[in-house]
C-alpha cells in the first residue's frame, strides 16, 4: 500500500479529504464500507480525479488513520514483524526475524501516540490518561498492547505491540528452524504423553509461549485442557480446550478476577491438564498443588536465567502467596510437583533455543537436586 505522499496527494488535500471522513462516518458508521466512494467522491470535490488503485491506496490509509494504528499499520502486517516498539514519537523500533532494528517512520508528537492507543482500546472498555498512565490490552487480533504516558515515562508515550502469529509454529518447524534437536522433540514428546510435569524457563521473547503451544500438540486428543492467562497469548492445537483469562479490577477498584482465582476454579471444570501461561505470583502455590493431586501432565511457563533460577523463583513465589508454609515445606511441593524445567535461550542473532532440560528431584534433606539431562545441544547456541 502506497502513502498519500506517496500517490501525489497534498497533505493539505489528504486533511480535508480526512475532516469529511470524520463528518460523514461519525454520524453514520456504518458508512465505513463506503470508504473507498466517499474518499473519491472527496478527491473529486477537489479536483483529483485518480485511478481506483490509487483511491484505494489512499482510502486505506485513511482507514488505518481513523480506526486504527495509522503508519504503524503497515508494520503489523508485515509477517515478518514480530514486535513494535515506540519509544516516543520521534524513535520507533521493530523486531524483525529475532533482531532489533529501528524504523524509518515517525508519529507526529506526543499527542498523536496518545490519540493512536486510545483508539485501539476505547472499545475494549481501558483508557489512558493521567489517572490511569498504563495499561495492558489484547487486541482483537490477539497481538498485545501495552503503554506507558508521561509522567510515569519520561522520554514521552511509551508503546510495545506484541503481534503473535495467525497459526503456532509446529514441532516440525521448531525442529527445522534449530530452536530444537529431532532427537530432544522425541524426548519432549515422550515426556508430554506419559504425563511429566514441566515448566518452560527463559527470559523475555525467548520462546517460552511458543515452545509451550508446540508441547500442548503431543497432548493426546481424548483429553480435556484448561488453559488460564493474564492475558491470552496460547494457541493451543488440540480439540478440546477451555481458555480463561484473568480480568483486571474495574475503575472503581470492583470485578477483579486473578489468575489464581482461575487456577483453582480450574479444579472444579473436570481438567485432564491445567496450562497455566506464566506462574508469576501467588498462584503458583495453587499450581504446584494441582500437579500434586490429580493433574500431572501439565505445563506452565516461567521467566527466569538459568534451571536453578526457576527453583529459586517458584520457592519465593509459594513463600510470597501468604499459605501458611515454610521453605522446606515449599521445596519438597516443588519436587514433587516438577518433573522438568525446559530452558529457553536467545541467541546473539536472534535465533530462540532450547538450551537445556532438566530434571527435578528431592535432595538430602529439604534440597532440590536439578539433574541437567540436555545441555547446549544446538551448535554454537551460546556463542
Amino acid at each position: 500500500m502506497r502513502c498519500a505522499a506517496e500517490i501525489g496527494v497534498p497533505p493539505e488535500v489528504k486533511e480535508r479529504v480526512r475532516r469529511r471522513l470524520l463528518d460523514v462516518l461519525t454520524a453514520d458508521r456504518a458508512s465505513a464500507c463506503q470508504l473507498e466512494s466517499l474518499v473519491a467522491e472527496s478527491l473529486l470535490e477537489n479536483g483529483y480525479l485518480l485511478p481506483k488503485s490509487t483511491v484505494a491506496d489512499l482510502a486505506s490509509e485513511l482507514s488505518d488513520e481513523l480506526f486504527g494504528m495509522g503508519p504503524l499499520e503497515r508494520l503489523l502486517r508485515s509477517d515478518d514483524v514480530s514486535e513494535v516498539m515506540i519509544n516516543g514519537p520521534d524513535t520507533i523500533y521493530i523486531e524483525k526475524d529475532g533482531v532489533i532494528e529501528r524504523a524509518a517512520m515517525r508519529l507526529a508528537n506526543d499527542a498523536a501516540v496518545i490519540d493512536m492507543v486510545r483508539r485501539v482500546i476505547g472499545p475494549l472498555n481501558l483508557r489512558l490518561d493521567e489517572t490511569s498512565p498504563m495499561v495492558d490490552a489484547r487486541l482483537p487480533d490477539g497481538s498485545r498492547l501495552n503503554a506507558v504516558i508521561p509522567p510515569l515515562c519520561l522520554n514521552g508515550p511509551t508503546v510495545t505491540i506484541r503481534k503473535f502469529r495467525a497459526r503456532p509454529f509446529t514441532v516440525d518447524e521448531l525442529v527445522s528452524s534449530g530452536t530444537v534437536s529431532a532427537s530432544t522433540a522425541a524426548f519432549l514428546r515422550e515426556a508430554v504423553e506419559q504425563r511429566a510435569n514441566i515448566i518452560v524457563s527463559g527470559g523475555t521473547s525467548s520462546g517460552k509461549t511458543t515452545l509451550l503451544n508446540a508441547l500442548s500438540s503431543f497432548i493426546p486428543r481424548n483429553e480435556r485442557l484448561v488453559t488460564i492467562e493474564d492475558a491470552a497469548e496460547l494457541r493451543i492445537d488440540h480439540p478440546h480446550v477451555i481458555s480463561l483469562e484473568s480480568r483486571p479490577p474495574s475503575i472503581e477498584g470492583r470485578g477483579e478476577v486473578t489468575v489464581r482465582d482461575l487456577v483453582r476454579n480450574a479444579l472444579r471444570m473436570r481438567p485432564d491438564r491445567i496450562i497455566v501461561g506464566e506462574v508469576r505470583g501467588a498462584e503458583t502455590i495453587d499450581m504446584l498443588q494441582a500437579m500434586n493431586t490429580g493433574h500431572p501432565g501439565s505445563l506452565t511457563t516461567a521467566h527466569a536465567n538459568s534451571p536453578a533460577d526457576v527453583v529459586s523463583r517458584l520457592e519465593t513465589m509459594v513463600l510470597m502467596s501468604g499459605a501458611a508454609i515454610d521453605s522446606g515445606a515449599s521445596r519438597r511441593q516443588i519436587s514433587a510437583a516438577i518433573d522438568l524445567v525446559v530452558h529457553m535461550e536467545r541467541t546473539r542473532d536472534g535465533r530462540r533455543i532450547v538450551a537445556e532440560i532438566a530434571s527435578l528431584g528431592g535432595g538430602a534433606g529439604e534440597g532440590i537436586v536439578l539433574e541437567p539431562l540436555v545441555r547446549g545441544e544446538v551448535a554454537g547456541a551460546r556463542a
